[in-house]
């Protein structure tokens, strides 16, 4: 491969990454190529440890370096509340408040609300078969506030209001159209605190 080669190749790797054009992996592309060697090199054998140590808990989809998470193992969280949300990054934001004691089931994405569009949430079947186990009373979606988001809420909502089990969704003092992970935490706090049951649909 030649050098323009490498480096174009490098270019179309960082393009990967979600929000990284072509113009933005250039700039990541030569950045990389202007740093010393050694901390390039830490960039890469980090991205390669995440890969080689690093998987989603069999129950939560936590990210986890065993099978099952310490939220899910742990004897101190209340196994009758489940919150939903579509990614690992929220539930560290949450559990930044030291609000919510509950555990978590993590979709990996949200529905697509438009004919045609790709349905990415791969997690909805393994949450609902988790819920027909038994034991859990309520569950807190908190999947973003945004038309995917609101979609998944009210498709979850279908889905589990049949099995007996109480069903609420955050309070919003966050904007619409922000993800969750961007939020504060007194606003998080607030919303969490101020769900609300959802009525039958």
């Amino acid at each position: 491969m030649t050098q323009q080669g490498i480096f174009n190749h490098l270019i179309e790797q960082l393009m990967a990454l979600p929000g990284v054009g072509r113009k933005s992996a250039q700039r990541l592309a030569f950045f990389i190529l202007k740093m010393e060697p050694e901390a390039a090199k830490n960039i890469g054998r980090a991205i390669i440890d995440v890969k080689d140590r690093l998987a989603f808990c069999k129950i939560c989809n936590n990210i986890t370096e065993h099978e099952i998470c310490n939220i899910c193992t742990s004897p101190k969280r209340d196994t009758q509340k489940v919150v939903v949300i579509e990614e690992p990054s929220t539930l560290h934001i949450i559990e930044r408040t030291g609000e919510y004691k509950g555990l978590y089931h993590i979709l990996l994405g949200a529905l697509a609300p438009l004919p045609g569009s790709k349905t990415c949430a791969p997690s909805i079947d393994n949450l609902i078969e988790r819920l027909e186990k038994g034991g859990i009373k309520e569950v807190i979606i908190a999947t973003n506030p945004t038309i995917e988001g609101e979609a998944t809420a009210i498709y979850l909502t279908r889905l589990i209001q049949p099995l007996g089990i109480t069903v609420s969704r955050i309070a919003f003092g966050i904007p619409v159209g922000i993800d969750i992970e961007y939020a504060d935490e007194v606003s998080l706090v607030k919303s969490l605190q101020g769900r609300r049951e959802i009525d039958p649909l």
